[in-house]
């Protein structure tokens, strides 16, 4: 596994540099005397949440055991072109019901401090994982669709622990995963929603319901537009932003030749994988901004349906070896991501952000008002493809790096090397 980093400035801190680490300092030494205090979470009803979904799956169970499927592709070899791959869908259903156990997967989930807070009318479902090193810094994960809380399992417990780099300094976090509204635990927000809404709710949950003054966001998918709005918005208490997919379209091939910008070969994988979403895999993005209601309705009741309408992004999106060391994104954890859209009974609300955002990622993003370090990790096998120059047009970029292992799914598909970015955004704040 190689990582191609590029620090930026890195022959010595500009100005902005220097702003952005005073302030980081600043916002470090209030967020440990926040957190020493508490903060006055009464309003919010703030509940501990523990999952229990296990009602739903003997329902779960005879569904799958009458669900019939094809006994051979209509149409050999032409997936994944065309869709998912009927050995694969085959293969994930037959373990669904016989392999797979959601007792022993809640139960590790539940390993976890789960949380419940009413902000906005909203009930928002959130992990909040704290450390137990003084001065841990506070970080807000944002996930996508169709991901969950669920993306950031494999690298919670290691980002709590403490972590001492090469020069005696040592960083440790407070991890906190909510759940975007609409998903999973979190209830569905009213009609015109928005992710700017939403971060004004998670701005809230930081600062009034856990009493941090401050925090660093990292975000992917969806979440990545959440975040940048965070990072844009609520610059006071965004103290940096970790980033590996932006909420913008990606450059063309003419636009990236026209900036007479040469891509590292890892780079050329990914602006060829981000090329073919953008003209021949995006349909369920069309299918979810206009029409939420027919795919939402029409795969409410069905676990076959959901897991070949998201098993096969999740695949598809995510690095070929997914599944070999250090990946864990293999059939189980495709099948938690599915079993929590469809024990939750909420398929259909969380494709409905597709339609509440109709810019997609189309929204042209200006610099963000603020000197909070921005870092971004470009993974191989995403599906969008951003250079070093358009990262550096929407923050203050101090650090891009390119990873050749892992895809859309950062968490799940290469943890220690997504463990190692937010440690780099952490001890740069310690600077």
């Amino acid at each position: 596994e190689k990582v191609h980093r590029r620090f930026i400035n890195n022959e010595g801190e500009t100005a902005s540099m220097k702003s952005s680490t005073s302030l980081a300092c600043t916002i470090l030494a209030l967020s440990s005397i926040s957190a020493a205090l508490g903060s006055d979470n009464s309003t919010h009803d703030l509940k501990p949440f523990r999952i229990d979904l296990g009602a739903g799956i003997p329902h779960l169970q005879t569904l799958l055991n009458v669900t019939k499927l094809p006994k051979a592709p209509l149409y050999p070899g032409t997936s994944p072109t065309y869709g998912i791959d009927l050995d694969d869908l085959k293969a994930w259903k037959y373990e669904w019901e016989h392999g797979y156990n959601w007792t022993a997967q809640e139960l590790s989930l539940n390993r976890f401090s789960h949380f419940t807070a009413q902000i906005e009318d909203l009930s928002i479902h959130f992990v909040h994982q704290k450390s137990r090193v003084q001065g841990a810094i506070p970080v807000l994960f944002l996930h996508g669709w169709p991901g969950s809380f669920y993306e950031f399992e494999p690298v919670i417990e290691s980002l709590t622990e403490a972590f001492t780099d090469s020069n005696g300094s040592t960083v440790a976090f407070d991890v906190i995963v909510p759940s975007l509204p609409g998903f999973v635990f979190s209830s569905a927000p009213p009609f015109n929603w928005t992710v700017d809404d939403t971060a004004r709710v998670f701005n809230t949950l930081m600062i009034d319901v856990l009493g941090y003054p401050a925090y660093a966001i990292h975000g992917t998918d969806w979440g990545s537009g959440v975040a940048y709005s965070l990072y844009s918005n609520f610059n006071r208490t965004v103290s940096a932003a970790s980033f590996v997919f932006l909420p913008s379209a990606s450059p063309t091939v003419a636009e990236i030749a026209a900036a007479n910008v040469t891509l590292s070969p890892a780079e050329q994988v990914t602006e060829a994988r981000g090329t073919t979403w953008s003209t021949i895999g995006n349909g369920y993005f069309l299918e979810q901004t206009f029409k939420p209601h027919d795919i939402g309705l029409a795969l409410y009741d069905n676990p076959v349906g959901q897991l070949a309408w998201i098993g096969e992004k999740v695949k598809l999106w995510s690095d070929p070896r997914a599944g070999q060391s250090p990946s864990v994104l293999n059939s189980t954890a495709i099948l938690n991501l599915v079993s929590l859209y469809y024990l939750t009974e909420t398929f259909e609300s969380a494709a409905w952000i597709y339609a509440q955002n109709p810019n997609g990622f189309g929204t042209p993003y200006a610099k963000a008002p603020t000197n909070a370090p921005l870092f971004f990790t470009q993974y191989e096998y995403n599906i969008g493809s951003w250079p070093e120059q358009w990262v550096s047009r929407v923050g203050n970029l101090v650090s891009y790096k390119v990873a050749d292992f892992g895809g859309h799914f950062a968490g799940l598909d290469n943890p220690p090397q997504f463990v190692a970015d937010i440690r780099e955004m952490g001890l740069f704040l310690k600077q």
